[in-house]
């Protein structure tokens, strides 16, 4: 039985399994898509999908339905050979990568039922360009805005297991349409705490495996953005940046506290711009553990803006942030 361990906020695992689960006769599509099989509430994946995905739509969570779980089951020969194709580059990419495949479950917003179905059937690259994005499973936000939302006011978003063995850091306004060597073999936007993998064009049809379909309805978001502000809104004005780089020296490698003070240096030497600077510390260290190191250092803050002294700004964090997406 192949199990796959999904990442928590709790730290405690939770297992999405391929194993058979029991299941109602109602079938999502026509009976050409019969793959598509519906978890019962009270099912233990059903429950494990739904909490998790609630979870991590935060304040929206409580007013967010899901209204079904549907389970791809990989019926048929050819979604069974797309099983086997996937499992076999799982393999060939562990082999590669010292054993560890890095085998994750991401999030994907679809266009609709149909697109669903097209998806199942086709793969990813007949509707994409030279990248796939996918947001990790524990924060499907993202995703849940780019769903695409039907004439009965339901969105379908997929679960997906995703094949992302090596990473590289990729830059979120990208052009990179292949890995930039051979050494990788995926991207994201943040080493400790990815909002994004990035699946290469050549690679969404055989690292990329739909497993599940989450159909919900959502209220409108306006009004929850304000309120996440209010919530994370700091209350400590700044933090100098020398300090900042002494308290990551206390937890991240010698080689990335050496990028982010060079970074630094080349924003005083006006080489790069304080947007640049911005996004390479972001890339570097990743927003959770910033927040983190400003938290404790002025107790109670958001995420981090560097101002033209290069210092640390915390009261404008949620206005940089929807600048910057």
């Amino acid at each position: 039985m192949e199990q796959i361990t999904l990442s928590q906020h709790d730290d405690q695992d939770s297992v999405f399994s391929d194993s058979e689960s029991s299941v109602s006769g109602t079938v999502m599509g026509s009976s050409e898509d019969a793959s598509f099989v519906r978890l019962l509430q009270g099912d233990v994946l059903h429950d494990l999908i739904k909490t998790r995905f609630i979870r991590g739509l935060g304040l929206l969570g409580p007013k967010t339905e899901v209204l079904s779980v549907h389970r791809n089951t990989c019926s048929g020969v050819v979604l069974q050979a797309r099983l086997q194709s996937f499992q076999l580059h799982a393999r060939a990419v562990a082999e590669l990568r010292e054993g560890n495949a890095n085998v994750k479950y991401a999030w994907y917003g679809t266009r609709g039922e149909d697109d669903v179905n097209n998806i199942v059937s086709h793969g990813f690259a007949h509707v994409h360009g030279p990248q796939l994005l996918l947001s990790p499973d524990d924060v499907p936000l993202q995703i849940v805005r780019e769903c695409v939302v039907g004439k009965d006011g339901v969105r379908h978003a997929l679960l997906c297991r995703v094949i992302l063995g090596r990473s590289e850091l990729v830059d979120d306004d990208t052009e990179q349409c292949y890995p930039s060597s051979e050494k990788y073999d995926s991207g994201v936007d943040s080493f400790s705490a990815p909002s994004k993998y990035i699946i290469w064009s050549n690679r969404m049809n055989t690292h990329v495996l739909p497993a599940y379909v989450v159909s919900f309805r959502v209220p409108s978001f306006k009004g929850v953005e304000k309120s996440e502000e209010e919530l994370s809104r700091p209350t400590s004005p700044w933090m100098p940046f020398p300090t900042l780089i002494s308290a990551l020296s206390k937890v991240l490698a010698s080689r990335d506290i050496a990028l982010i003070s060079k970074f630094y240096r080349d924003k005083r030497e006006k080489k790069i711009s304080r947007h640049e600077l911005i996004q390479r510390v972001r890339q570097i260290a990743g927003d959770k553990l910033l927040f983190a190191v400003i938290k404790s250092f002025r107790e109670k803050v958001g995420l981090f803006l560097l101002n033209e002294e290069t210092k640390v700004s915390t009261n404008k964090v949620k206005e940089w942030v929807s600048n910057d997406t």
